[in-house]
């Protein structure tokens, strides 16, 4: 049976650190990994596809050195593989035209500014998560604690 992921992106270790911590819960059904980049993330990304995993769900920070979060997402939105998996961008920097942008290319699902209350992005994970066992036709009955 392929193994579900959730990938979280921030340049910040600390940041990520919490956000892969607030996450935990999930881990019963779901892989969470950590990445400090989107080519990070894009490495990774690759691996689960080749082992014919899927990706659930991405929350990625906007402001990163080597590439946004925005540019991020609207690359993995237009990569066919991944039409299903679900995104949330989760920042404090973005300006309202790169929220636009978000919203608008990368169709992502949800924005949480930071800083953010654990109860809000577990209750939006939560959300995305079970649109994307819904929408992949999986088995939802397995995933009713999560």
């Amino acid at each position: 049976m392929a193994k579900l992921y959730i990938i979280c992106i921030d340049d910040q270790r600390e940041v990520l650190n919490t956000v892969v911590k607030d996450l935990e819960s999930f881990e019963k059904f779901f892989v969470v990994e950590a990445c400090e980049s989107a080519i990070e993330a894009w490495e990774l990304i690759e691996e689960i596809d080749e082992e014919g995993d899927q990706l659930a769900l991405v929350v990625s920070d906007h402001v990163m050195p080597d590439k946004s979060g925005v540019q991020f997402l609207t690359e993995l939105y237009e990569d066919g593989r991944f039409a299903l998996t679900r995104k949330i961008l989760l920042t404090g920097l973005a300006t309202h035209k790169d929220t636009i942008t978000a919203i608008n290319k990368a169709k992502i699902d949800t924005y949480i500014e930071k800083p953010w209350k654990k109860e809000q992005l577990l209750g939006d994970a939560k959300k995305m998560l079970t649109l994307f066992v819904l929408d992949a036709g999986l088995n939802y009955e397995k995933y009713m604690d999560a």
